[in-house]
């Protein structure tokens, strides 16, 4: 094995390993909600806008350790926030399976949000870092390393339809404990399993130099459309990954269908990589977020118009994809657009857009959804949110040009 073959193979166990920080921080901690959502709002007698709402919280958790983010780099360092976020989400996971209290259950959706966005701003940038450490001649581009990371939610994704449903049905003949609650310890004994290669995987990523980087400034205007463009898609993917499973369920699609369902939509994030890498190294400007915008708005109105189960698993082989490279896309702008030292704070500005756009999206689709339209109105809007993110994006332009 040659040096640069020995180089590469590091960058990618590395890579790897930042990867399962995505897949616990939004895969485990976020998108198994929508799985866990239609048991849990059968036996608690939730409205929409209630199930809604919790996400809704869990987005102003996500906002607050978005907030918090930038100093928390700089005063522990960005892997020491990627492990101790992983630990914190481990046990907050755990505890959801010990209440069935409304409030409890609030408080713990927020405090998660707190550390996965913690853990998910830290981990954005050790990708972005570990891109721009690549040798010369690497074969593993920095858009690579950036879509690999944000792929790894897919995972995440996956992991929670394969082991939720079979948890959920076993557990159901324990009296005292319903099954949704199983499903969240389930949750955490993955989320602990992740922990450990995520720890030793990411240790020659030193946090050394994170104290001096997390200080540069970043002005938020020149990026103002790309920042609007990004609170559209917060506002309009979280009311598809809060109620596609609800949706699926009311229009009699079953069980194992609505588990392939949510595996494609796994597998289909974990393959975005590949199939955008290429588009995210060569936009430096908001085309690649206004594209991917734009198959998003088509993917979550594709259930809207048809109960078919056909166009049900394009949309979510589709939604799949795209959504997590469209993360990936604004951290590309940023890395493609400022200096190093920049990053951390570009990262957790445009964060904080979108996290502001989750915390107004599940309560909107919520509400929408308790009135005459159905959720299918709510996922309506959604899709005109992402449509409206996609002209904004249009508008963005790189700061930069190529030498």
């Amino acid at each position: 094995m040659t040096s640069a073959q020995r180089t590469d193979r590091e960058a990618l166990v590395t890579a790897l390993a930042l990867a399962l920080g995505a897949a616990v921080s939004l895969g485990l901690a976020r998108f198994s909600y929508a799985v866990l959502l239609p048991p849990m709002r059968d036996d608690l007698g939730w409205s929409y806008f209630t199930a809604g709402a919790m996400n809704t919280v869990n987005a102003a958790g996500y906002l607050g350790g978005a907030l918090l983010a930038p100093a928390l780099l700089a005063n522990v360092g960005a892997r020491t926030a990627l492990v101790g976020g992983s630990v914190g989400t481990t046990l907050l996971l755990a505890l959801h399976g010990f209440t069935a209290s409304d409030a409890l259950l609030y408080t713990l959706r927020f405090l998660t949000g707190v550390a996965s966005a913690a853990m998910f701003v830290a981990g954005g940038l050790l990708a972005a870092r570990l891109g721009s450490q690549l040798a010369s001649g690497s074969r593993i581009t920095p858009g690579f390393v950036l879509g690999l990371y944000y792929g790894g939610t897919g995972l995440g994704i996956a992991a929670s339809a394969l082991a939720l449903p079979p948890i959920i049905a076993l557990s159901a003949s324990h009296a005292g404990r319903p099954g949704w609650q199983w499903g969240w310890i389930g949750l955490a004994i993955l989320a602990l399993a992740s922990t450990v290669p995520i720890a030793s995987s990411t240790a020659v990523l030193r946090d050394a130099a994170a104290a001096r980087s997390a200080h540069g400034r970043f002005d938020w205007r020149p990026f103002g459309f790309g920042m609007a463009s990004y609170f559209m898609f917060g506002l309009g993917y979280i009311g598809y990954m809060t109620f596609i499973i609800t949706l699926l369920k009311e229009q009699q699609m079953s069980t194992g269908a609505v588990i392939a369902f949510y595996t494609l939509l796994g597998i289909g994030v974990m393959a975005s990589p590949w199939l955008w890498a290429g588009l995210l190294q060569r936009q430096r400007g908001g085309k690649a977020l206004a594209i991917l915008s734009a198959l998003l708005a088509v993917a979550t109105l594709l259930p809207v118009v048809s109960a078919q189960a056909v166009p049900a698993f394009v949309s979510g082989g589709l939604f799949g994809a795209v959504f997590l490279s469209l993360v990936a896309s604004t951290t590309a702008l940023v890395r493609h657009n400022l200096p190093p030292a920049a990053w951390p704070a570009g990262i957790s500005a445009f964060t904080i857009v979108f996290a502001v756009g989750q915390i107004v999206g599940p309560s909107l689709v919520g509400r929408l959804a308790d009135g005459g339209g159905g959720l299918r109105a709510g996922l309506a809007a959604s899709a005109a949110a992402l449509a409206l993110g996609a002209a904004l994006a249009l508008r963005q332009r790189p700061l930069t040009v190529r030498g």
